[in-house]
């Protein structure tokens, strides 16, 4: 597929790397006002454009990675030379509904929230469409499968996939600074604090979605009767561990909320 990505910040720019390493078949062309910043991108088989309309008509997929209020300008630059495009969205807060309106019925509307792990292959992207656009929608999920895992949702929740998936990442890092903190306090260097703290933490995800299990069940792997693994959840809990990141993610879904 030809993947016009609008929108070259820290999610296009992800999303770009993770489809020329994960999914090197795919073409890619991503837009930014100042390119200076990822021309590196051109290294690695990307077209890098000022232009938002270069070569776009040539695209199966235009993604948009821009901010809200960024989209009418966007839009009122490509719709007068496209058609029968998909359209996939990662606007935060903007509907299907409301995006289908802006651009009529000319093209299709996917809305999208991945993260910024695309690069890596590991986001958790997040995907939503109406019935009428599945077959499109299916070869979007296919792409951003290949760049981790795409669960497709109920529109309704994209909010809250934004706040769990991609505010997500920036929760789990703050608990491995916290984790590599805490390594320095008793006695690791704060490189091998930070390795063996973020290793861990991917071990605990991999098992989690290799298994399959609620993760209560892995956590009982590792506590035994009286052990330091147990004292020491205890001791976070009273501290307000698990409810003060409820609470956090909570506040998060409010904030987009409005």
């Amino acid at each position: 597929m030809k993947v016009h990505i609008i929108g070259g910040g820290n999610l296009g720019v992800s999303i770009a790397l993770g489809l020329l390493k994960f999914s090197p078949e795919n073409q890619v062309t991503i837009t930014r006002r100042n390119t200076s910043s990822i021309l590196y991108l051109e290294k690695s088989g990307a077209t890098v454009t000022v232009n938002n309309t270069h070569q776009i008509q040539e695209a199966d997929v235009i993604i948009l990675t821009i901010k809200p209020y960024q989209v009418d300008a966007v839009l009122a630059e490509i719709l007068p030379v496209i058609s029968n495009k998909i359209i996939a969205s990662a606007v935060s807060g903007l509907s299907i509904e409301n995006l289908q309106n802006k651009i009529g019925t000319a093209n299709s509307v996917i809305r999208i929230m991945p993260n910024i792990a695309a690069q890596f292959g590991a986001s958790a992207t997040c995907i939503a469409f109406h019935e009428k656009d599945k077959e499109k929608a299916e070869q979007v999920v296919s792409f951003f499968q290949s760049l981790g895992t795409a669960p497709i949702i109920d529109e309704k929740l994209m909010d809250a996939a934004t706040v769990l998936a991609a505010s997500g990442t920036a929760f789990a890092l703050r608990y491995i600074r916290a984790s590599m903190q805490a390594g320095i306090e008793i006695g690791f260097d704060w490189q091998t604090a930070l390795a063996i703290s973020a290793q861990t933490v991917k071990g605990a995800a991999e098992m989690l979605l290799e298994e399959k299990v609620h993760p209560e069940q892995l956590i009982d792997r590792v506590t035994t009767p009286q052990g330091c693994t147990i004292a020491g959840l205890n001791e976070m809990e009273m501290h307000g561990f698990s409810s003060s990141l409820i609470r956090g993610i909570k506040t998060s879904l409010k904030q987009i909320k409005g």
